[in-house]
């Protein structure tokens, strides 16, 4: 396994300790050194990290190889112990990450918690790295790639019959096509993380959502 393989597998250890772990923080602070660790992607699931490192590639960049490790939190709750790790009162690494814009406030108040300066406002956190989602970021895929796009990744996957017998389905059916693909992704485990990156291989760079560029831009 790679040093920066070995990274992320720490980082998700210590993140899975919620009363906090010290030997599993010593252990990321070792490997951040051996893999040239320069900056950490906080992300809220692996959909997300799919998301950005298929982007990433689009781009020609292979993260891994830039000492660039993306992490998925398992939710926004994590924000706040992985800043304290990583962040200008931990390791001092370079952060940022995608998050929804529900979550808004939690984020500003983490950042403000771990040293990133006083309220920060959306513009604020997009200066320190931090990019809002509109809903959340299979959302801003959806509205990217389009409902055409996305019907053509499910015939890819063999999943049409499914996705159109779902949008039959009573409590779908009066919903808009974008809410029915964005409910459709969630309906099975790891289906989301699979058209993560496969809806972002089908879009034109130009009309990639915005927060990811945005991220990209600044990692």
């Amino acid at each position: 396994m790679s040093a920066p393989a070995r990274l992320s597998s720490a980082l998700l250890s210590w993140g899975a300790h919620r009363a906090g772990d010290e030997q599993s923080a010593e252990r990321v602070r070792r490997l951040a050194g051996e893999a040239g660790l320069r900056a950490v992607v906080l992300v809220e699931g692996v959909s997300d990290r799919e998301a950005v490192e298929a982007a990433a590639g689009r781009q020609g960049r292979v993260l891994a190889a830039e000492g660039v490790v993306v992490v998925p939190m398992g939710g926004a709750t994590g924000i706040r112990r992985y800043l304290a790790l990583l962040g200008p009162d931990g390791l001092g690494v370079r952060v940022t990450g995608l998050y929804d814009a529900a979550e808004e406030g939690f984020f500003a108040r983490a950042l403000e918690e771990n040293g990133y300066g006083a309220a920060p406002s959306r513009q604020d956190l997009a200066s320190a790295g931090f990019f809002a989602c509109v809903a959340d970021l299979e959302e801003e895929l959806i509205r990217s790639v389009g409902t055409a796009g996305v019907e053509a990744v499910a015939r890819a996957h063999g999943e049409y019959r499914a996705l159109t017998t779902f949008r039959h389905q009573p409590a779908h059916r009066g919903r808009a096509p974008e809410q029915q693909l964005h409910r459709f992704l969630g309906t099975t485990s790891g289906r989301k993380a699979r058209y993560a990156r496969a809806l972002v291989e089908r879009l034109d760079p130009s009309s990639a959502p915005a927060p990811l560029t945005r991220l990209l831009a600044a990692t």
